[in-house]
């Protein structure tokens, strides 16, 4: 009898990027365990195209390692390029062209990457084949679609229609409660509190120790502290943190999200946002978790409602305008702003108390919440008109949970308005009493935040009159800026004259 040989297919490359650790990844998926390869590469262009701070290239290498040797424990094949491989190409697409021609095989997969560059740099490796990134709720294509037509986009509407889809606090057609957005009971000062919740913290097993040792080697000169880590570097540990956020810290989440105290980074915040933007964890399950606790009882619907909007409203909606106006969205400055980040964003040397806070953080955690980075060190550079790409690239350099797909548009439109209102209705600039309301900073400042004017005036305060005059032509017809404009207009000239001189000299200060 004839023996008839099947022909079996050849295998596949399997590529695994560092925010793409999840086994549901979608090139994963693709794969056959038992025939194919999983590659992941460590490489220089990554962890130096921007200067990352030092706890982000520790955690995501860390998470790669720990993610490889899951996938080796359950049976995969797994090729695994570090940093320091005397063979390392130092870059995606070599380690690729490597692995390729080392293993002989022609064809690759790769679950799309997030930021616009990886998508570019990958147009040119032969074989490769990039499948969509189903770990996000809404396709390009969807976004496009909602976007067709819109001369503005806002993501409130948005938001409505992915509740609906989702099914996420509903009840039947309406919002649990009868509203969509509780946004308004979310503004509360918080008050120090001897009982303050901390994010869970992880003790670095050995592989993150080695980690660490390489980073300090490599990346010492980074800004950021190190030491000490304390990340989740795998998904049980994520799984774990996720469980402590949503028992200790999402009952006050709601009330006290906008607010800010001095040497308190964390508040009520969930701190979750690295392992969500690298995979570890899911946004559904986060927010099936959230809404569980409301259903149960345990945790209030301003809470529940605020912290859920964040996931599938706006990050939902911010990957949507990232892949909706790139290439170019990272270069739009339309207050033509021009002067260079000072100095003390990368030192927090200023004498301005908030400032020096958020930054003081930002330094030692690679974390500020939002209201920090919208409110302090965003608002300052709105006002202070510091080039966005040059603060766009400050973000995507200091924070954990940093990728271009979702800070770019963070920063770009909503903090700089430098995409001249696509994605926010008004900027965000404020005077030094947000911040006062918001936070305990003022009452040890230097600066008098009740001084209008002077050299004991809080920097906010004439900033913000010099921004608004400053760009009266682009902002004058603002409905949302009217009452604003038309107080400004009753001053006196030398009232006028005399927050634009004491601005300058801000300004001249800064320089």
């Amino acid at each position: 009898m004839e023996t008839v040989n099947k022909i079996q297919p050849e295998p596949k490359l399997i590529v695994i990027l560092g925010d793409q650790l999840s086994k549901d990844i979608a090139a994963l998926r693709a794969a056959d365990q038992k025939r194919d390869i999983v590659l992941f590469a460590e490489v220089m262009a990554e962890a130096r195209y921007v200067p990352h701070h030092q706890k982000k290239i520790a955690f995501v290498l860390s998470a790669m390692r720990h993610f490889a040797e899951e996938l080796k424990s359950l049976g995969w094949s797994v090729r695994y390029v570090r940093l320091d491989d005397p063979e390392n190409t130092n870059s995606l697409a070599g380690e690729i062209a490597r692995a390729q021609n080392e293993l002989k095989i022609a064809r690759a997969f790769v679950t799309e990457p997030g930021e616009f560059r990886l998508s570019q740099a990958f147009t040119n490796c032969a074989g490769l084949a990039v499948l969509p990134d189903d770990r996000f709720l809404v396709s390009h294509q969807e976004f496009r679609d909602w976007a067709e037509g819109r001369k503005q986009l806002r993501m409130e509407y948005f938001y409505r229609e992915i509740r609906r889809k989702t099914g996420l606090l509903m009840s039947g057609n309406e919002p649990e409660g009868g509203r969509w957005n509780y946004d308004s009971d979310n503004r509360k000062p918080a008050i120090p509190d001897l009982f303050m919740p901390q994010p869970m913290q992880f003790k670095p097993d050995q592989t993150t120790r080695d980690v660490l040792q390489l980073v300090d080697d490599n990346f010492g000169e980074n800004f950021g502290s190190l030491h000490p880590f304390w990340f989740a570097v795998t998904r049980n540990d994520a799984k774990m943190a996720l469980e402590h956020f949503v028992n200790v810290a999402l009952p006050q989440f709601g009330d006290y999200q906008d607010a800010m105290l001095s040497n308190e980074p964390f508040l009520y915040h969930s701190v979750l946002a690295q392992y969500l933007n690298t995979g570890l964890l899911s946004p559904m399950e986060i927010c099936r978790r959230v809404e569980r606790a409301y259903y149960e009882g345990n945790a209030p619907l301003n809470a529940a409602e605020g912290f859920i909007r964040q996931i599938i409203g706006w990050r939902e909606f911010v990957r949507g305008i990232y892949w909706l106006r790139m290439p170019g969205y990272t270069q739009e400055n339309y207050f033509n702003a021009k002067r260079p980040l000072p100095t003390f964003y990368w030192t927090g040397e200023t004498d301005m108390a908030c400032m020096a806070a958020a930054i003081a953080q930002t330094r030692d955690e690679a974390y500020a919440h939002h209201i920090q980075r919208l409110m302090v060190t965003g608002n300052f550079a709105l006002l202070a008109g510091i080039d966005p790409a040059e603060v766009h690239e400050w973000y995507l350099a200091v924070y954990a949970d940093a990728y271009e797909w979702v800070e770019a548009p963070n920063v770009i439109g909503m903090s700089q308005f430098a995409d001249g209102g696509l994605l926010g209705s008004k900027p965000y600039a404020a005077s030094g009493n947000y911040i006062n309301k918001m936070s305990d900073y003022c009452a040890t400042c230097r600066y008098d935040v009740k001084e209008k004017t002077g050299e004991n005036a809080c920097p906010f305060n004439p900033l913000f009159w010099d921004f608004l005059q400053r760009n009266s032509d682009n902002l004058r017809d603002n409905p949302r800026l009217g009452n604003v404009y038309r107080t400004w207009d009753r001053m006196s000239e030398a009232k006028q004259s005399e927050y634009l001189e004491s601005a300058k000299k801000v300004l001249e200060s800064i320089n």
